[in-house]
């Protein structure tokens, strides 16, 4: 399996509104991947890197981008699909 890196990020804004950070992963053979992070993933991702500055994760393994995200979707566990969409 090939390794990869963070290469660059971007804030941008979500269909809400909320930020969301873009993470460009690129791997040893030169291909890239963009990744979009939520407010919840971008957290655990900081976190992980030990830094509240966007621009400082770059060089920071893929394994951090991917905890992340199963630290943001493990949040809805156990929610019901009501409680997960805002619904009544």
């Amino acid at each position: 399996m090939s390794l990869a890196v963070i290469s660059a990020v971007q804030i941008a804004a979500a269909h809400d509104g909320d930020a969301e950070l873009l993470v460009t992963l690129t791997y040893e053979n030169g291909g890239t991947t963009l990744i979009t992070l939520d407010e919840y993933a971008v957290r655990a991702l900081f976190d992980a890197c030990g830094t509240t500055v966007p621009e400082e994760i770059i060089g920071a393994s893929w394994e951090h981008v991917r905890d992340a995200l199963i630290a943001s979707s493990q949040r809805y566990a156990g929610a019901s699909a009501t409680e997960h969409s805002g619904g009544n």
